[in-house]
């Protein structure tokens, strides 16, 4: 377990008055403090020992609150704060959330009537907004690098009766990796992602009580580079001081860095990490977003995984998602080829893929239009799909080209050969994107689906066009037969639904700019 004490600084405290007693109780009481964890099916004697090993290790650290984290449907952290002694109980009983949490739109308004007779008669178990319970996983565990003695859990809700909660994104992509297992693979992926930071000049817009509206303001801000000087050494330099807080905090949370880079856009960086397995990687994600976003504030920066910022001649953030098949069998990248494909030429996806990679790539195009709004699902991200802007505008893939959707990066016999998909945006749910991948490439391979040449003229025309607005990408979604099965039809009326009041706000609104502002650069 990847407990995070001795980075924290606090691992040579002395425990808090009475504190030795709290692991010495639960010990005692055993496993009839496991009650609401054996409801959900999760109690064994390897989770009672990592539990009395966190109990343990929150009391000797000086721990004080527990901040109980769990990801929403727009990728955001939700939970609650509880004192250490509180955390330690909940570790084996949970603790209540209000359902309604899973019902928010991207400005926190309920998709839902839930007071109403019939309501909620699409979801059994929120009606009147009823409360669900949130089960940590005690494996999670690490201490906030940002934040003295305070502590994180990453958590997933559960219904009271122990019956796990499927609208939860972190549970689609759990099923979504078991389907993935069955067929005898896995996945591996790698983060690429493009994000701007910026300079607080004053709060007083965000906090002025006079302003305060649903959803309120964000603050005023400067920029940290001018930009278009692309992995300039001078604009890295200018950026110094945000990017050691970014990096410090990456590694502090145990997060796979590789590199920080500056961006063509004005304030506009990336952050790069070392490939791993899809869980994984999707729960990096979640903690990097949160982490330096609350990092950079303290120390007066503004970082936004907003696609566009609202501000003009500004460059649209992308996050890249590296993929390759894992043959669980042999440990090895399915994707890889030994040889390219007898007559083929660098434009088959047979010269460089192995059929099985060229299959899952053809999945992939095949629902590229219907999984693009769990890619990319805000009204602002739709934005970047321009022409030779490095974003993708047709289903189609290249050899290596950026400005295809789908770029096949390797050759025969590499080992690092893998696809990467050029659709998402920075702001997405990392479970339902890396889920999107799943069930799209598993379809190409259980059909045997071969893909087209791939497009060297990746803007010259070519290929179905991406959907350009969330409205036409949710159509296209609830249009995509095989995804809706695979995710499950339940689960896409529930995410079209909240995205469409997203939608239905937007088009009320007076200003869309003003709208984006307070939706997304204030939040994202």
């Amino acid at each position: 377990m990847a407990f995070a004490a001795a980075r924290s600084g606090w691992a040579g405290r002395s425990p808090s008055a009475g504190g030795g007693q709290r692991s010495d109780r639960i010990r005692a009481k055993g496993s009839d403090l496991m009650a609401f964890a054996a409801r959900c099916g999760v109690h064994s004697a390897e989770r009672e020992a990592a539990c009395l090993h966190l109990a343990k290790l929150i009391e000797v650290s000086g721990i004080e609150l527990v901040r109980m984290g769990w990801c929403d449907t727009h990728g955001m952290l939700r939970g609650k704060t509880l004192t250490a002694a509180a955390a330690i109980r909940a570790l084996r009983d949970g603790v209540g959330m209000v359902g309604t949490l899973m019902l928010k739109d991207t400005a926190d308004r309920t998709a839902w009537k839930v007071f109403e007779p019939d309501g909620v008669s699409d979801l059994p178990g929120f009606a009147g907004a009823a409360n669900l319970m949130l089960l940590p996983d005690p494996g999670s565990f690490i201490a906030l690098p940002w934040l003295p003695r305070t502590g994180w859990l990453r958590c997933q809700p559960w219904f009271g009766d122990g019956t796990p909660v499927p609208l939860d994104t972190r549970r689609v992509l759990q099923d979504a990796l078991a389907r993935l297992n069955s067929a005898g693979y896995g996945l591996k992926t790698g983060l690429e992602v493009e994000f701007h930071i910026y300079r607080i000049t004053s709060t007083r817009p965000q906090l002025n009580p006079e302003l305060a509206a649903w959803p309120g303001l964000p603050p005023d801000v400067e920029m940290i580079h001018p930009g278009y000087n692309l992995q300039a050494e001078a604009m890295m330099d200018m950026a110094d001081e945000p990017l050691r807080i970014v990096q410090h905090t990456a590694q502090a949370l145990g997060l796979p860095l590789q590199s920080l880079e500056i961006e063509l856009g004005p304030s506009q960086v990336e952050a790069v990490f070392d490939a791993t397995d899809a869980m994984t990687a999707a729960d990096q994600m979640v903690l990097f977003r949160n982490g330096v976003r609350q990092a950079l504030r303290r120390a007066g920066y503004h970082a936004t995984f907003m696609c566009r910022p609202p501000f003009p001649n500004i460059m649209s953030s992308g996050w890249h998602l590296h993929q390759s098949l894992l043959d669980l069998a042999s440990g090895r990248n399915a994707c890889v080829r030994e040889a390219a494909a007898h007559g083929s030429e660098p434009t088959d996806a047979t010269h460089t893929l192995s059929d099985a990679g060229a299959h899952w790539l053809g999945g992939l195009l095949a629902h590229a239009r219907g999984m693009t709004a769990l890619c990319t699902p805000t009204i602002n991200g739709f934005d970047r799909f321009r022409p030779n802007a490095l974003a993708p505008q047709a289903v189609l893939w290249g050899r290596d080209n950026r400005g295809a959707m789908l770029r096949v990066v390797g050759a025969a016999g590499d080992t690092a050969t893998r696809i990467e998909n050029r659709v998402g945006e920075p702001a997405a749910n990392p479970y339902l994107y890396m889920a999107a991948q799943i069930h799209a490439g598993l379809d190409g391979l259980e059909r045997s689906l071969q893909p087209p040449r791939g497009s060297e003229r990746p803007y010259g025309g070519q290929g179905e066009k991406i959907p350009s607005t969330l409205a036409e990408g949710l159509e296209a979604l609830k249009a995509d037969a095989a995804l809706c099965e695979s995710l499950g039809p339940d689960f896409v009326r529930y995410f079209c639904r909240i995205k469409q009041s997203e939608i239905d706000r937007c088009a009320q609104a007076e200003d869309r700019t003003d709208f984006e502002r307070r939706e997304y650069f204030a939040r994202t």
